[in-house]
Formats: C-alpha cells, sequence, structure tokens
C-alpha cells in the first residue's frame, strides 16, 4: 500500500482555509497511488485553539466544516485530527480525536489519553482523556493509533499508564499482530528536542519491532514554532522516510518494504534549526496578523543586525524598513555599521535624529527635575522618543514594529518600558545573547550580510557617554549560564552558585529576574526557541519576594 505523510500549516479557526489544505493535499497523495494519508493532530482546528475551544460557536463552527469536508474525501481512507463534542454531563465537554474517514463518513476514531499539562501546554482545561486506543484495519495493514503525548509516556515521566505499551498488550492477547504504529501530532520545537524525539521514536520501534509513522504540524502559532519534520521510523529505529522541516511537505511511503521519500536525509544544525524556526515564526506571525511588511529600529548593535537578517529572509527586502534615530550619544560608527547593513540585504533605510526630540523633552521637565543629576531618566527617554517614533512609522503605514531585544537582556530588564521593548512581536526573546553571536555568524556563513564590526564591537545601548553593556552586567559568557541553569534548569541561589559562579553576581542576577516581572508581563509576544521562554508557558507572580 502507498501511504502519504502531510504535514499542514494551518490557522487557527479557519476551517474553511485547513479544510481546503486538506483537500489539497489529498487529492495530491490519490494522484500519486495512495490509499491512505495521515494529517497531524488538529488539522482541522490547528493547534492550540486555547479557550476558543470553550466557545461553542467554535466547536460547531469545525464541525460545519468537517462535514462539508467528509464527502470531499470519499476515494481515500484519511487519519487526522480533530475535536469532538462528548454528549456525557460529567467531564469536560470535549475529546482531542483522532479520526479516520473512509467513503465519507467517519469509520474509527481514537481519543488522546495522555494530556499534557506542564509549560506552554494546557489540555487537561479543556479535554476529557479518552479510553484505552485501538488498532484498526486499512486494507491488509493493522494500525495501532494515537495522539502526540500518547507516546511520551517514557519520555516526560508524567503518567501512570503506558498508551503504546497497552495497545501493544492487548493486540497480542487477541492474536492481532500490528504492522504499524501512527502517531497524529502537534509538536513545538525546541533546542535539542529533534534528539530527544529521534532516541524516543527508535526505543520505541526497536522495544516492539514495529514501524511508526509520525505526522506533525507545521508552523508558526503565536509563540510557538511548529517545524513538522514528520516521518517514518522502521523497526530498527531508522528514520526510512521524512519531511522537511519548517515548510508544508508530504513524502509517499510504501507499506511492503516501509521505505519512502526523504526530503530531509540527515538532521539539520541546530543553530540552523533555530535559524529556521525564527525567520518562520517571523514570516507566519507576521502574515497571520494580517501585515505585509514590518518596520524596526536598527542600532548598529548586533541584536537589531539580526532580527533584520532574520526578517527580510522572511518576508523580503521590500518589506522591511530598518531606521535608524541617532542621539548625542551615537557613535558614527553605529550609524555607518546600520546604514551598510541596510545595503546589504537590500531594505529600505531611513535616519530620524532624535536630538531635538530629547532637548525638547528635558526641557519641559527640566522645572520639575531642577537640582537632580541626570541618571537612567534620561537615557529612557531616548528609548521612549525612538519607541514612539517607530510606533508612528508602524500605524502610519500599516507594517509591524519588530523589536530587537534579547532573552539576556528581557531576562534582567536591561530594556525599556515603552521603549525598545515596543513592537508587535519580539523576535529574538528567547534568543540568548551568546546565541545572538552565534546566529550573526550563521547570517554570515556565505558573505558579510552583517557587518563584520557589529559582531566585533563590545555592545552598547549608547544611551550616555562611553557606555557599555558590561559596565552593568556580568559578562554574556557568565550570564547567560546563569539565566539558563536558573530559567530553564529551574535551579536557586544555593544550586547555581555550587556550579561554581560567585555568589554575589548570581544574587544580583536573580534579583534582576524577580523585579523585573512587571516589564516582561508588558513586552510583546516571542517566538519561543528554548525550553522556557517568557510568554504563556511561564507563570510566576508579577508581585513576590522569594530571593532563593
Amino acid at each position: 500500500m502507498k501511504i502519504a505523510l502531510v504535514q499542514l500549516n494551518p490557522v487557527i479557526g479557519d476551517f474553511e482555509a485547513n479544510c481546503s489544505k486538506i483537500r489539497k493535499w489529498a487529492t495530491r497523495a490519490y494522484e500519486q497511488g495512495c490509499e491512505l494519508v495521515v494529517f497531524p493532530e488538529m488539522a482541522v482546528t490547528g493547534y492550540p485553539p486555547q479557550d476558543l475551544l470553550e466557545r461553542s460557536g467554535f466547536v460547531e463552527a469545525q464541525q460545519k466544516a468537517f462535514g462539508r469536508l467528509l464527502s470531499e474525501l470519499s476515494p481515500l481512507t484519511v487519519i487526522l485530527g480533530a475535536i469532538e463534542a462528548r454528549v456525557e454531563k460529567q467531564g469536560k465537554l470535549l475529546y482531542n480525536s483522532l479520526l479516520v474517514i473512509k467513503q465519507g463518513e467517519v469509520v474509527h476514531r481514537v481519543r488522546k489519553q495522555l494530556l499534557p499539562n506542564y509549560d506552554v501546554f494546557d489540555e487537561r482545561r479543556y479535554f476529557e482523556p479518552g479510553p484505552s486506543g485501538e488498532f484498526f484495519t486499512v486494507g491488509s495493514l493493522t494500525l495501532g493509533l494515537t495522539v502526540c503525548e500518547d507516546i511520551w509516556h517514557e519520555e516526560i515521566g508524567l503518567y501512570e499508564s503506558d498508551p503504546v505499551e497497552e495497545l501493544m498488550n492487548r493486540a497480542t492477547q487477541q492474536g492481532v499482530a500490528i504492522d504499524c504504529l501512527v502517531n497524529i501530532s502537534a509538536s513545538p520545537f525546541e533546542l535539542s528536542k529533534e534528539r530527544v524525539r529521534r532516541e524516543l521514536f527508535s526505543s520505541i520501534c526497536t522495544r516492539y519491532q514495529v514501524p511508526l509513522i509520525y505526522s506533525n504540524q507545521v508552523g508558526g502559532q503565536d509563540s510557538l514554532l511548529f517545524d513538522g519534520r514528520s516521518r517514518l521510523i522502521d523497526q530498527n529505529g531508522r528514520v526510512a522516510a521524512s519531511c522537511q522541516g519548517f515548510a508544508e511537505d508530504m513524502v509517499v511511503l510504501d507499506s511492503d518494504s516501509w521505505q519512502g521519500e526523504m526530503h530531509l536525509a540527515e538532521p539539520e544544525v541546530e543553530l540552523h534549526d533555530v535559524y529556521q524556526a525564527l525567520v518562520m515564526g517571523t514570516r507566519d506571525y507576521v502574515r497571520k496578523c494580517g501585515f505585509s511588511s514590518v518596520v524596526l529600529g536598527l542600532s548598529g548593535g548586533i541584536d537589531s543586525a539580526l532580527t533584520a537578517a532574520l526578517a527580510v529572509e522572511a518576508l523580503g527586502s521590500g518589506n522591511v524598513t530598518g531606521v535608524a534615530l541617532p542621539s548625542i550619544y551615537s557613535s558614527d560608527e553605529s550609524l555607518a555599521d546600520a546604514r551598510q547593513l541596510a545595503k546589504n540585504l537590500g531594505c529600505r533605510f531611513e535616519v530620524i535624529p532624535i536630538r531635538d526630540l530629547v532637548d525638547g523633552f528635558q526641557t519641559s521637565l527640566a522645572p520639575l527635575f531642577a537640582g537632580m543629576a541626570e541618571d537612567v531618566t534620561e537615557q529612557n527617554l531616548q528609548a521612549r522618543i525612538r519607541g514612539n517614533l517607530l510606533m508612528a512609522l508602524s500605524n502610519k503605514f500599516g507594517s509591524m514594529l519588530l523589536s530587537t531585544g534579547n532573552k539576556s537582556e528581557m531576562a534582567v530588564g536591561y530594556c525599556t518600558l515603552y521603549g525598545d521593548m515596543s513592537g508587535g512581536l519580539a523576535v529574538i526573546s528567547d534568543v540568548p545573547k551568546m546565541l545572538v553571536y552565534e546566529l550573526a555568524h550563521h547570517v554570515n556563513r556565505e558573505g558579510e550580510w552583517i557587518p563584520h564590526r557589529t559582531i566585533t564591537r563590545p555592545p552598547t545601548a549608547e544611551l550616555k557617554p562611553d557606555q557599555c553593556d558590561q559596565d552593568d552586567l556580568p559578562p554574556y559568557e557568565i550570564l547567560d549560564q546563569i539565566l539558563a541553569h536558573h530559567l530553564e534548569g529551574g535551579l536557586g541561589m544555593d544550586e547555581i552558585t555550587a556550579h561554581g559562579f560567585e555568589e554575589d553576581v548570581v544574587a544580583d542576577v536573580l534579583r534582576r529576574v524577580r523585579i523585573n516581572e512587571y516589564k516582561r508581563k508588558q513586552a510583546p509576544m516571542g517566538l519561543r526557541v528554548t525550553s522556557k521562554a517568557f510568554g504563556y508557558g511561564r507563570r510566576f507572580p508579577t508581585v513576590q519576594n522569594f530571593q532563593k
């Protein structure tokens, strides 16, 4: 049997568009002689719909669109994910379901059993866990059907039941040989996750001596970035067919040999994965929000340079405008580097000096500030003037403003609320500073797009004379390690200090993280690439005083 494995980039709630994609790919699969096509989890709705699931109109609209879709898939057997309403009065109102469609009817269904309720996942809020899964026969094949988390029991370690083990044991008891496991998924990208997936899938396949078909969602959805990379793993744990990463795709498999097309022959280099994820996330967020162009401030620094390069890759140079907003503290080198970057990238470049505006603000405030020394207040005036000007350009020209701060700065509050934090998307807010440098070198791997001096100069906000980031912060190579232990590892003061870091440095970093929660709560949405980003996967009180 020929089987099509498809990964989709849906838009949450755009049921007609999502169903149209399903029809298009199903037609392509049929034309290539496939009898079965496998789509991702919640392919009809898009994932994750969050509290839209609490609106009866959302559920009804999905059911109507799905009903129209059924009759148009009749030549094929189709496996896909959708939500289903429950008729029982007790428990949650919905199931997260895998549906098998044949000749215009749902002939089999499996409900997701393990409902993730950690980090960015909140499925217990909406769904009732399903009963133990069943196997299903398509032609001469007996398939064991699972939904996303149901195969992650071993890796996550939070669940008492193991749906795959239960399914395989029941098949053995009934004298049924399962030919292949199928897992439909919406599994977001993060650093190192691809390695974990490979090891997990290989372990399952070798343990049960059975192939696995894995169909994963692709595309950016708010802060979540789905990498796709759907695949077939053979019974020896080797990848036997694979879709490409970070793009819609389809591969055709042969069940006789359990081999198929290899659109991604080898795992990508992790740095390139992060770059692709950020490009895809920027493109999808901007376009799915109804914008076609972006504007951003170009300071001559590495953060804004990387953000501009990602934006040009995502949207095209004609849809990106970079703006330099020099003050009296901006160096000639910074302006020259910003101009050269825009020239290299081919994007529009404008210069709006802010010296007169800063003078006007200071004149207005002078009577109230009389006798007081200048401090961070005057520095923040410059950042907020820049933010206002960039937002004006965004409003006037209908371009989304991209903010350019990195994760290290966001973590310790080295950013200005309503200033450089202004924007509709914080592209690199989950990218630590040292990773920013790595990505900048990656951008320049085939030529100098980001000026060499931008990468090699000591980082500075240029808000006061001779300012340097490291005057106020630990060296970024130290800061990033402490933040990784604290934010992603969940370690406290004593545990981090035990790794060899100076106690006073750790205490200051953790204090900054704690007191700047209010800033991050007001920051634009960022794209998630680490295991713990600032966003709805991080739920800390804004007001708290736990200092360990």
